[in-house]
């Protein structure tokens, strides 16, 4: 069997060295057969076997970078779409699975999980905007049985925290692409998923042990 290949995609918005060595940490921790580059090649995305997209920054400049990198929409919708290759957006880079964002106008996502990216208004004065720190994670009703949850879900504790920077939310079409939220005076998608992709709002190549458990988890996630 060939080597696996993590590949975290440049395309001029995201964090992209923290996310990297978070990924060599756990493959060097759990003895993963992996590898992790970083390329804004196609031809690099149209072999490597996860794909991983951050994301900072605006909806509408990350996914003008994103368009605007050549071949890279094609070559990810080629893999992702049409060939089921696991796919983990982190931040704007899930905001971007959306059919829409609507920070500085509207601008069309990719439209892998039905749902418009929209601004965060707490009623609660005291809660500022960016929504900015460490916060637990909850599940709809019937994933209250880790058994019952995602794969790359499937050990979490309620007890963990995991790190929040937005001011823009996804809010899903459908309740079932929502596989986890926080709450920030309202119910806010903290993980959303449909098939072989998923993505969150948190960072976790920020929020340590938690993080570092879900990466390894997306690594023997099998979709």
């Amino acid at each position: 069997m060939a080597k696996e290949t993590v590949l975290i995609i440049d395309y001029g918005s995201g964090n992209l060295r923290s996310a990297a060595k978070s990924f060599e940490h756990v493959i060097r921790d759990q003895a993963h057969d992996c590898s992790v580059i970083i390329s804004n090649k196609p031809e690099d995305i149209l072999k490597a076997t996860r794909l991983v997209l951050p994301g900072q920054g605006a909806f509408r400049d990350c996914m003008n970078n994103l368009k605007n990198t050549p071949g890279m929409v094609e070559s990810l919708r080629e893999r992702v779409l049409n060939q089921g290759v696991p796919f983990l957006g982190i931040c704007v880079g899930m905001q971007l699975m959306a059919t829409r964002g609507l920070e500085h106008g509207s601008t069309a996502g990719l439209n892998w999980v039905e749902g418009e990216v929209v601004p965060i208004k707490p009623e609660n004065p005291d809660l500022k905007i960016p929504h900015m720190g460490w916060n637990e994670l909850h599940f709809p009703d019937n994933d209250t049985l880790q058994d019952n949850r995602h794969f790359v879900l499937r050990n979490t504790s309620s007890s963990e925290n995991y790190y929040f920077v937005h001011s823009f939310m996804f809010q899903c079409t459908y309740n079932h692409h929502c596989l986890a939220y926080t709450d920030y005076g309202e119910a806010i998608p903290a993980m959303v998923g449909h098939d072989n992709m998923i993505g969150t709002q948190f960072h976790p190549e920020k929020s340590h042990d938690a993080g570092l458990k879900l990466l390894s988890n997306f690594l023997d996630w099998k979709p």
